[in-house]
C-alpha cells in the first residue's frame, strides 16, 4: 500500500493505534500536539539520535524490522548510560516514495519489539517526505534520582576502569557484510558485462552469526545497570560505547581531567572477532578498541569496589585511572606502552573507520 493513499495522520494512526502507555509518568501519549509526562520525584534525562540512510545503515544488508529494534536500542542506551531507566520515546521519519505502508509497519515492530524489551512508551513523533532515502530521529526520555546519575566527569585516580560484554564484534560484523556486498555486486558487474541476469547470491556468513547479531541486533545493556544496583555498587563516570572503545575514554579521561592504563591482555575479544579479524588481515586489538556499534557500557568504579565488580558476570575489568600527566595509555601484551588514540567512528569526517 502506498503511503500517500493514507497520509501523515493515517499512518500515524495504523502505527500507533494500539499503544498503550505502561508507565505512570506517561499522562498523555499520541494523539495531540504534545505528549503530557509527569515526573514529581525525579531528574528528566533526554537523548536524541538522527540516523541517516548511507551514512549509518545499509538497506541492502539490514532489513526493516532489524532497522526498527536497532534505532530504539541505541537510544535506550544511552539512557542506560547515564544510570537512568528509560521511559518514553518519540520517532519521527523522512520517507521517500520508495517506501510502503508495510515497510514501516515492519519498521515500527521491530522498534515495539525493543521499547517493549525495556517498558518504553512509544509517545508520538513525526512523519515527512524525503527525496534523498529514508531519516529516522528518535528520541528517548528517561529518569533518575538526582544522587544516581552517573556522568562522563566523575572519575577518580585509582578507579578501576570496566567494560561490559566484548569488544568489536559490531565492527566485524560490519566489515563482513560489506565484504559480502562487494561480492555480490561484483557477480552482477560480470553478469551484465556478458549480457545474463543477475545471478542467486548467497552470502557466506557460516561461523560468524554471532558478529551478524552484534551488529544487526543491537542490545541496550540495561541489564549491568541492573546488576550493578543489584550489587550497591554506583559508577563514578560511565558512556555507552558507540564510536569505539578509545574514543569514549578519552572523552570521560578529558571530561574528568584524568589520565588512564589500559591492558590489551584484558581486553574482552569474542573468538568470532579474533578469527574474522585475522582473516581479513586486520589487527583485533585495533578493531576492538576503535570499532564502533558495540553498545557495551564503559564505566569507572572506586578501587574499593573491586572484589563486587569481580562477581558480576560479563564485566570485565581492563585497567585503571591515573593521574592526567601519566597521559591516556595502552599497555601491550609484551608490555610496552602506546599512547591511546581516538580512530573510532566520526560521521563528520570524510573518512572514518566504520
Amino acid at each position: 500500500m502506498e503511503i500517500a493513499s493514507l497520509g501523515e495522520f493515517g499512518l500515524i494512526d495504523r502505527l500507533t493505534k494500539d499503544i498503550k502507555p505502561n508507565n505512570e509518568s506517561t499522562k498523555y501519549g499520541v494523539g495531540d500536539d504534545c505528549a503530557v509526562l509527569h515526573y514529581p520525584d525525579s531528574e528528566v534525562l533526554v537523548t536524541t539520535d538522527m540516523l541517516m540512510e548511507g551514512v549509518h545503515f545499509d538497506l541492502t544488508y539490514i532489513d526493516l524490522q532489524h532497522l526498527g529494534w536497532k534505532s530504539a536500542m541505541v537510544n535506550i542506551s544511552d539512557i542506560f548510560a547515564m544510570n537512568g531507566t528509560p521511559r518514553q520515546m518519540t520517532v519521527s521519519l523522512a520517507l521517500s516514495k520508495r517506501f510502503s505502508v508495510e515497510d514501516m509497519e515492519q519498521f515500527y515492530a521491530g522498534l515495539r519489539m525493543a521499547c517493549d524489551k525495556w517498558d518504553v512508551d512509544v509517545i508520538g513523533g513525526d512523519t515527512t517526505s524525503s527525496y534523498t532515502g529514508l531519516a529516522i530521529s528518535i528520541t528517548c526520555i528517561g529518569e533518575a534520582r538526582k544522587e544516581d546519575i552517573v556522568y562522563r566527569n566523575g572519575a577518580k585516580e585509582t578507579d578501576l576502569i570496566c567494560v561490559s560484554g566484548d569488544l568489536g564484534a559490531a565492527y566485524m560484523g560490519l566489515q563482513l557484510l560489506e565484504r559480502e556486498k562487494a561480492v555480490y555486486y561484483q557477480m552482477v558487474e560480470e553478469a551484465k558485462k556478458q549480457g545474463k541476469p543477475a545471478p542467486d547470491f548467497q552470502p557466506d556468513f557460516a561461523g560468524k552469526e554471532y558478529l551478524l547479531q552484534r551488529q544487526l541486533k543491537t542490545e541496550a545493556r540495561g541489564d549491568i545497570i541492573n546488576k550493578l544496583r543489584e550489587a550497591g555498587i554506583r559508577p563514578t563516570a560511565m558512556m555507552d560505547i558507540s564510536d569505539g572503545l578509545s574514543s569514549e575514554l578519552m572523552h570521560i579521561c578529558k571530561q574528568s581531567g584524568v589520565g588512564c592504563r589500559i591492558f590489551e591482555k584484558q581486553l574482552p575479544i569474542d573468538y568470532q572477532t579474533a578469527v574474522m579479524a585475522e582473516e581479513l588481515n586486520m589487527n583485533v586489538t585495533t578493531c576492538a578498541l576503535n570499532g564502533g556499534e558495540d553498545y557495551e557500557l564503559l564505566f569507572t568504579v572506586p578501587i574499593g569496589d573491586h572484589e563486587k565488580i569481580q562477581q558480576i558476570e560479563d564485566v570485565k575489568l581492563i585497567g585503571h585511572i591515573t593521574n592526567a600527566s601519566l597521559g591516556q595509555v595502552l599497555v601491550t601484551r609484551d608490555d610496552q606502552e602506546f599512547a591511546l588514540k581516538a580512530q573510532g567512528w566520526n560521521p563528520l569526517s570524510s573518512k572514518s573507520n566504520d
